[in-house]
């Protein structure tokens, strides 16, 4: 016999029932927006104006049925305007508001959203074959996600522009001096992906050379196709295709800058010993990683939502692809970072005091 909820059990049900409701709705957004971007409607709507669901079917290359119901769907949904919902389904114009393509297709806005649609619709993609990793224990390798690359360039490419190099690093007050001293400074971008922080140190830091090291083909060829288009030359800005623990670099930075990198790295106390080994003697190395609380607890906010997410799609299957990993996730807690640091033989772990609403800062000095 099912024994009946008690109150409080129906409250917590129908909310639960309600909040699932909700993220149903969020999830047919994602993908239909997804939808849009791949399919170029957005940038036709921003490019060549409002669109009837023929016009837009006509510039985009696509069947005039779908165009209607995707216009339709996105009128409702209330990320395109319509300019008169009483009009026939053929004369309805719809447009694409300017702030809302501002979030949707440029890259670079501090309001750029297209990162984590793109990072969902990879791990739904994903989803079999991350239960048949759950099963067995095994990992699931960085470059088995379809489009991951591009999500975590879109994820951090506004962060380079708008805050590394006008917010962070200038509040280290010695480490900004060294940067834009006359003699400049050597920098290792380590985990640089495709090379948008280097790009902005380069930018920010005339007199610097920067060095941007990933074991990823995939980010290091796109890493230096993007310094090409930003104009920046290898005197200035350079590439390889490697791991921190080349001989040949030891001992040769001012500066070592690991963003968003730490725990994905499957021994990050060897990735990190190496790192501490490029330093120059008086350099230090500038950590960010996630801004997770400091111990755990539940329920969690918004972003220990977010970051754990991440971790049982993503973070977690890549890094136990690598025998041995220490596994570590995405919620990596400030403990965790500093018992990493110190055991690479970093002498102090200091978590800088630098604002961020997902971002932690640490300084790891030898």
């Amino acid at each position: 016999m099912i024994q009946e909820a008690s109150p409080p059990e129906v409250e917590r049900r129908d909310a639960l029932a309600g909040r699932l409701f909700e993220a149903a709705l969020g999830a047919f957004d994602l993908l239909t927006i997804h939808l849009g971007l791949d399919l170029g409607l957005y940038e036709s709507l921003r490019r060549d104006g409002p669109a009837t669901a023929g016009e837009l079917a006509s510039r985009a290359g696509i069947d005039s049925r779908y165009a209607r119901e995707w216009l339709e769907q996105q009128a409702v949904t209330g990320i395109l305007d319509v300019d008169d919902v009483a009009a026939s389904e053929a004369a309805r114009r719809y447009s694409l508001p300017e702030g809302h393509a501002e979030a949707l297709l440029d890259a670079e806005s501090p309001a750029a959203s297209q990162s984590m649609l793109r990072f969902i619709v990879s791990g739904g993609r994903m989803l079999p074959s991350i239960g048949e990793a759950y099963r067995t224990g095994a990992g699931l390798a960085w470059d088995a996600y379809p489009g991951i690359v591009e999500a975590q360039e879109l994820a951090n490419r506004p962060l380079f522009k708008h805050v590394l190099t006008t917010e962070w690093l200038p509040a280290i007050e010695d480490v900004h001096a060294r940067l834009g001293s006359p003699g400049g400074a050597h920098v290792a971008d380590v985990a640089c992906g495709t090379g948008y922080s280097s790009i902005a140190i380069a930018r920010a830091y005339p007199n610097a050379i920067v060095e941007g090291i990933d074991i990823d083909p995939e980010s290091i060829e796109r890493a230096r196709a993007n310094a090409r288009e930003a104009g920046l030359g290898e005197d200035r800005i350079r590439f390889h295709l490697v791991d921190a623990a080349r001989p040949d670099l030891e001992g040769r930075f001012d500066l070592a800058l690991i963003v968003e990198a730490v725990h994905d790295m499957s021994d990050p106390v060897a990735v990190l010993g190496s790192v501490r080994r490029l330093l120059a003697p008086g350099g230090t190395c500038i950590v960010a990683d996630e801004g997770v609380a400091e111990t755990f607890t539940a329920p969690g906010d918004e972003i220990e939502r977010a970051m754990y997410g991440y971790s049982v799609l993503f973070c977690l299957p890549n890094t136990r692809a690598d025998e041995g990993s220490v596994a570590t996730g995405t919620v990596i807690r400030p403990e965790t970072m500093r018992r990493y640091a110190l055991d690479a033989g970093f002498s102090k772990v200091e978590v800088l005091p630098i604002p961020n609403d997902v971002f932690r800062l640490y300084r790891l000095d030898p």
